[in-house]
């Protein structure tokens, strides 16, 4: 769908400079989804994996972040394997829904009600990173809080239409169970891309 190079904006690699690939295509379908013009795939031509890979390495910062829409709709052997041999580290932002492919060296798993995550990426998430738009998603960050692996970051992050709202009660929340932590759309507040 779209490449382009900036700082992370979300959870655990805040403020890092890296370069995104934005992969076109998400049967989740979120209500509250900020980039919905990524659901349709067929709207975005495909692209010469070979040219990505070039074009991500280039970047000063040897980091790649894919998301999407929904990545993991694709086999993402060949591009993992091609950014790896280019020295460049991947982080993968997924709902988890699919089975895992590539090699990624981080993965960010934001589960999502409609489509919950697979076990075996709930074992293998670094960050865990729950959208919180009421009161109703503790419980949803619970459930998954626990099925992930020793070690694994756990973040709540408010809902960017409701964050208003919504931030008072998560930093209540958080201030009773410590394991969590916040993540806050910084890029949003700062307004870059």
């Amino acid at each position: 769908m779209e490449e382009f190079y900036t700082l992370q904006g979300e959870g655990f690699h805040t403020g890092k400079a890296a370069y995104f690939i934005r992969i076109g295509g998400c049967d989740v379908g979120c209500s509250w989804c900020d980039i919905k013009e990524s659901w349709n795939a067929s709207l975005y031509p495909p692209l010469a994996t070979d040219g990505i890979i070039a074009r991500a390495s280039s970047y000063p910062a040897k980091s790649v972040i894919i998301t999407g829409g929904e990545p993991l709709n694709y086999n993402l052997a060949y591009l993992s394997q091609g950014l790896h041999e280019r020295g460049v580290t991947i982080f993968i932002e997924t709902s988890g829904s699919r089975p895992l492919s590539g090699n990624p060296d981080w993965i960010c798993l934001s589960p999502k009600k409609g489509s919950p995550p697979l076990n075996d990426i709930l074992m293998k998430a670094d960050e865990l990173k729950v959208i919180i738009r009421d009161t109703a998603d503790f419980a949803w960050a619970e459930e998954n809080g626990v099925k992930v692996r020793e070690g694994c970051h756990l973040y709540m992050q408010p809902e960017w239409s409701r964050r208003t709202a919504i931030m008072p009660v998560i930093i209540s929340y958080i201030k009773d169970h410590p394991v969590w932590k916040i993540s806050l759309q910084s890029h949003k507040y700062m307004r870059i891309p």
